[in-house]
Protein backbone atom coordinates (compact mmCIF):
# COMPACT_ATOMS: atom_id res chain seq x y z
CA UNK A 1 0.00 0.00 0.00
CA UNK A 2 1.93 3.52 -0.96
CA UNK A 3 0.87 6.31 1.66
CA UNK A 4 1.41 10.17 0.90
CA UNK A 5 2.26 11.52 4.48
CA UNK A 6 1.97 15.34 4.12
CA UNK A 7 3.46 17.51 7.33
CA UNK A 8 2.57 20.60 8.75
CA UNK A 9 4.32 24.54 7.93
CA UNK A 10 2.06 27.30 7.03
CA UNK A 11 2.80 29.06 3.86
CA UNK A 12 6.00 26.82 3.44
CA UNK A 13 3.44 24.09 2.74
CA UNK A 14 3.88 25.20 -0.88
CA UNK A 15 6.70 22.88 -1.04
CA UNK A 16 4.41 19.87 -1.09
CA UNK A 17 2.29 20.80 -4.15
CA UNK A 18 5.90 20.36 -5.96
CA UNK A 19 6.16 17.14 -4.74
CA UNK A 20 2.82 16.33 -5.59
CA UNK A 21 3.60 17.55 -9.20
CA UNK A 22 6.67 15.30 -9.42
CA UNK A 23 4.66 12.27 -8.43
CA UNK A 24 1.66 12.82 -10.62
CA UNK A 25 4.33 13.54 -13.29
CA UNK A 26 5.83 9.80 -12.42
CA UNK A 27 2.64 8.39 -12.32
CA UNK A 28 2.68 7.51 -8.47
CA UNK A 29 -0.43 7.59 -6.80
CA UNK A 30 -1.37 7.00 -3.42
CA UNK A 31 -3.58 4.35 -1.93
CA UNK A 32 -4.07 6.36 1.76
CA UNK A 33 -2.95 9.77 2.54
CA UNK A 34 -2.61 11.39 5.95
CA UNK A 35 -2.30 15.24 6.67
CA UNK A 36 -1.78 17.21 9.18
CA UNK A 37 -2.45 20.88 9.76
CA UNK A 38 -1.45 22.78 6.52
CA UNK A 39 -0.85 18.68 4.65
CA UNK A 40 -4.39 18.24 5.59
CA UNK A 41 -5.26 21.07 3.30
CA UNK A 42 -3.37 19.66 0.46
CA UNK A 43 -4.00 16.14 1.70
CA UNK A 44 -7.52 16.22 1.45
CA UNK A 45 -7.71 17.99 -2.14
CA UNK A 46 -5.53 14.69 -3.69
CA UNK A 47 -8.13 12.22 -1.77
CA UNK A 48 -10.54 14.26 -3.11
CA UNK A 49 -9.89 14.54 -6.66
CA UNK A 50 -7.36 11.72 -7.71
CA UNK A 51 -5.57 12.37 -11.00
CA UNK A 52 -2.71 14.01 -12.64
CA UNK A 53 -4.13 17.60 -12.93
CA UNK A 54 -5.07 17.91 -9.18
CA UNK A 55 -1.69 19.19 -8.54
CA UNK A 56 -1.16 21.65 -11.00
CA UNK A 57 -5.06 23.26 -9.71
CA UNK A 58 -3.53 23.16 -6.22
CA UNK A 59 -0.17 25.65 -7.43
CA UNK A 60 -2.83 27.72 -9.04
CA UNK A 61 -4.99 27.75 -5.69
CA UNK A 62 -1.82 28.67 -3.64
CA UNK A 63 -0.38 31.30 -5.92
CA UNK A 64 -3.69 33.04 -5.56
CA UNK A 65 -4.02 32.58 -1.72
CA UNK A 66 -2.95 36.53 -1.23
CA UNK A 67 -6.05 37.54 -3.26
CA UNK A 68 -8.44 35.26 -1.76
CA UNK A 69 -7.88 36.76 1.60
CA UNK A 70 -8.02 33.37 3.61
CA UNK A 71 -7.09 35.35 6.87
CA UNK A 72 -9.07 38.37 6.71
CA UNK A 73 -8.43 42.16 6.62
CA UNK A 74 -5.45 44.34 7.61
CA UNK A 75 -4.19 44.80 10.98
CA UNK A 76 -7.73 46.88 12.11
CA UNK A 77 -9.46 43.77 11.47
CA UNK A 78 -6.73 41.44 13.23
CA UNK A 79 -6.97 43.77 16.39
CA UNK A 80 -10.88 44.08 15.97
CA UNK A 81 -11.32 40.06 15.75
CA UNK A 82 -8.50 39.46 18.92
CA UNK A 83 -10.83 41.78 20.93
CA UNK A 84 -13.46 40.32 19.84
CA UNK A 85 -12.34 36.10 20.78
CA UNK A 86 -9.62 36.98 22.70
CA UNK A 87 -7.70 34.41 21.54
CA UNK A 88 -6.76 34.65 17.89
CA UNK A 89 -6.20 37.33 14.99
CA UNK A 90 -8.45 35.82 12.79
CA UNK A 91 -11.73 33.94 11.80
CA UNK A 92 -12.20 30.57 9.57
CA UNK A 93 -14.64 32.26 7.40
CA UNK A 94 -11.70 32.65 4.81
CA UNK A 95 -10.19 29.24 5.07
CA UNK A 96 -13.94 27.79 5.45
CA UNK A 97 -14.85 29.31 2.02
CA UNK A 98 -12.25 28.25 -0.06
CA UNK A 99 -12.18 24.60 1.58
CA UNK A 100 -15.84 24.35 0.84
CA UNK A 101 -15.52 25.68 -2.91
CA UNK A 102 -13.12 23.05 -3.07
CA UNK A 103 -14.97 20.15 -1.43
CA UNK A 104 -18.23 21.23 -1.21
CA UNK A 105 -20.34 19.13 1.41
CA UNK A 106 -18.19 15.79 0.99
CA UNK A 107 -17.37 12.94 3.76
CA UNK A 108 -13.70 12.30 4.64
CA UNK A 109 -15.71 8.18 4.67
CA UNK A 110 -16.84 8.75 0.90
CA UNK A 111 -14.05 10.39 -0.75
CA UNK A 112 -12.27 8.28 -3.77
CA UNK A 113 -8.72 7.36 -1.65
CA UNK A 114 -9.27 6.69 2.01
CA UNK A 115 -7.82 10.63 4.14
CA UNK A 116 -7.36 10.77 7.41
CA UNK A 117 -5.87 14.34 9.40
CA UNK A 118 -5.37 14.82 12.79
CA UNK A 119 -5.78 17.75 15.26
CA UNK A 120 -4.91 18.13 19.16
CA UNK A 121 -8.12 17.76 21.05
CA UNK A 122 -8.36 20.65 23.92
CA UNK A 123 -9.94 18.93 26.30
CA UNK A 124 -8.20 15.60 26.19
CA UNK A 125 -4.94 16.88 25.30
CA UNK A 126 -4.93 13.74 23.12
CA UNK A 127 -4.60 13.75 19.25
CA UNK A 128 -7.69 12.84 17.62
CA UNK A 129 -7.63 11.47 14.17
CA UNK A 130 -10.72 12.61 12.31
CA UNK A 131 -11.69 9.28 10.13
CA UNK A 132 -15.40 10.08 9.42
CA UNK A 133 -17.30 13.03 9.26
CA UNK A 134 -17.44 16.18 7.42
CA UNK A 135 -14.52 16.82 5.48
CA UNK A 136 -13.89 20.79 5.87
CA UNK A 137 -14.76 21.06 9.19
CA UNK A 138 -11.50 18.05 10.16
CA UNK A 139 -9.35 19.90 7.99
CA UNK A 140 -10.42 22.87 9.47
CA UNK A 141 -9.60 21.42 13.06
CA UNK A 142 -6.20 20.62 12.04
CA UNK A 143 -5.26 23.52 10.64
CA UNK A 144 -6.48 25.94 13.67
CA UNK A 145 -3.10 27.51 14.37
CA UNK A 146 -2.84 28.85 18.01
CA UNK A 147 -3.12 32.58 18.03
CA UNK A 148 -3.89 32.61 14.40
CA UNK A 149 -7.08 30.76 13.98
CA UNK A 150 -9.47 30.11 16.98
CA UNK A 151 -9.88 26.30 17.98
CA UNK A 152 -12.44 24.45 15.82
CA UNK A 153 -15.70 22.97 18.21
CA UNK A 154 -16.89 19.73 17.26
CA UNK A 155 -19.11 18.04 19.16
CA UNK A 156 -18.52 18.78 22.32
CA UNK A 157 -14.96 19.10 22.01
CA UNK A 158 -12.43 21.59 20.61
CA UNK A 159 -9.71 21.30 18.40
CA UNK A 160 -6.45 23.20 17.25
CA UNK A 161 -3.34 22.42 14.91
CA UNK A 162 -2.40 18.59 14.49
CA UNK A 163 1.21 19.53 14.24
CA UNK A 164 1.07 20.55 17.94
CA UNK A 165 0.50 16.15 18.48
CA UNK A 166 1.69 14.78 14.77
CA UNK A 167 3.80 17.08 12.64
CA UNK A 168 4.44 14.79 10.32
CA UNK A 169 2.44 11.80 11.27
CA UNK A 170 4.80 8.76 9.36
CA UNK A 171 3.45 6.25 12.40
CA UNK A 172 -0.25 6.49 11.29
CA UNK A 173 0.41 5.22 7.92
CA UNK A 174 2.36 2.43 9.02
CA UNK A 175 -0.45 1.69 11.67
CA UNK A 176 -3.02 1.72 8.75
CA UNK A 177 -1.10 -1.06 6.36
CA UNK A 178 1.28 1.45 4.51
CA UNK A 179 4.36 -0.28 2.69
CA UNK A 180 5.82 2.56 0.73
CA UNK A 181 5.32 5.66 2.44
CA UNK A 182 6.18 9.28 0.32
CA UNK A 183 7.24 11.96 2.90
CA UNK A 184 5.90 14.98 1.97
CA UNK A 185 7.26 18.13 4.41
CA UNK A 186 8.41 21.72 4.32
CA UNK A 187 11.56 21.51 5.00
CA UNK A 188 12.49 22.31 8.27
CA UNK A 189 13.85 18.98 9.06
CA UNK A 190 16.87 19.36 6.36
CA UNK A 191 17.94 22.40 8.65
CA UNK A 192 20.52 21.88 11.93
CA UNK A 193 18.79 23.47 14.92
CA UNK A 194 20.82 25.89 16.99
CA UNK A 195 20.92 27.44 20.41
CA UNK A 196 17.92 30.12 20.83
CA UNK A 197 19.27 33.91 20.99
CA UNK A 198 16.71 35.84 21.69
CA UNK A 199 13.32 35.41 23.68
CA UNK A 200 10.87 34.74 20.73
CA UNK A 201 13.09 31.64 19.65
CA UNK A 202 12.62 29.71 22.89
CA UNK A 203 9.43 28.38 21.92
CA UNK A 204 10.34 28.16 17.80
CA UNK A 205 13.25 25.99 19.21
CA UNK A 206 11.61 24.34 21.58
CA UNK A 207 8.71 22.94 19.44
CA UNK A 208 11.04 22.36 16.59
CA UNK A 209 12.26 19.74 18.88
CA UNK A 210 9.29 18.55 19.63
CA UNK A 211 7.72 17.88 16.24
CA UNK A 212 11.28 16.61 14.87
CA UNK A 213 11.96 13.92 18.11
CA UNK A 214 8.79 12.64 17.09
CA UNK A 215 9.04 12.27 13.39
CA UNK A 216 12.75 10.75 14.09
CA UNK A 217 11.79 8.07 16.28
CA UNK A 218 8.79 7.21 14.03
CA UNK A 219 11.08 6.75 11.18
CA UNK A 220 13.95 4.53 13.32
CA UNK A 221 10.80 2.19 14.25
CA UNK A 222 9.85 1.60 10.99
CA UNK A 223 8.94 -1.75 10.39
CA UNK A 224 11.88 -4.09 7.58
CA UNK A 225 9.09 -4.27 5.30
CA UNK A 226 8.15 -0.57 5.10
CA UNK A 227 10.27 1.72 2.61
CA UNK A 228 10.27 5.25 3.44
CA UNK A 229 10.99 8.63 0.59
CA UNK A 230 11.57 11.98 2.71
CA UNK A 231 11.06 13.86 -0.10
CA UNK A 232 13.44 16.80 -1.35
CA UNK A 233 12.37 20.40 -1.40
CA UNK A 234 14.82 21.88 -3.54
CA UNK A 235 15.08 24.47 -0.43
CA UNK A 236 18.82 25.41 1.10
CA UNK A 237 16.89 26.20 4.14
CA UNK A 238 13.80 27.04 5.26
CA UNK A 239 12.86 29.07 8.43
CA UNK A 240 10.85 27.82 11.60
CA UNK A 241 8.57 30.35 11.49
CA UNK A 242 7.34 33.27 9.47
CA UNK A 243 5.26 36.42 10.40
CA UNK A 244 4.60 36.71 6.35
CA UNK A 245 1.80 34.09 6.55
CA UNK A 246 -0.48 35.72 4.19
CA UNK A 247 2.34 36.46 1.43
CA UNK A 248 2.32 34.15 -1.30
CA UNK A 249 4.62 35.95 -3.50
CA UNK A 250 6.98 33.39 -3.42
CA UNK A 251 4.99 30.34 -3.91
CA UNK A 252 5.14 29.15 -7.46
CA UNK A 253 9.28 29.26 -7.36
CA UNK A 254 9.06 27.56 -4.33
CA UNK A 255 6.63 25.22 -6.04
CA UNK A 256 8.99 24.84 -9.07
CA UNK A 257 11.82 24.12 -6.83
CA UNK A 258 10.16 21.26 -5.04
CA UNK A 259 8.90 19.69 -8.33
CA UNK A 260 12.29 19.62 -9.79
CA UNK A 261 14.21 18.20 -7.05
CA UNK A 262 11.75 15.88 -5.82
CA UNK A 263 11.72 14.64 -10.19
CA UNK A 264 15.47 14.14 -9.66
CA UNK A 265 14.77 12.11 -6.68
CA UNK A 266 12.17 9.94 -8.27
CA UNK A 267 14.16 9.24 -11.07
CA UNK A 268 17.43 8.11 -8.96
CA UNK A 269 15.43 5.89 -6.53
Amino acid sequence: MIAFVLGGGGMLGANEVGMLQALADAGIQPDLVVGSSVGAINGAAIAAEPGPDTADRMADMWAELGKRDVFGSGVLGQLKQLMRTGVALHDHEGLRSMLEAQAGGRRLEDLPIPFQCVAASIERAQAHWFTEGPLVEAVLASCAVPGLLPPVRIGAEHFVDGGLVHSIPVGRAVELGATEIYVLHVGRIERPLTAPRWPWEVGLVAFEIARRHRFAEEMARLPEHVVAHVLPTGEESAPLATVRYRDSKGVRPRIARARAATAAYLEKR
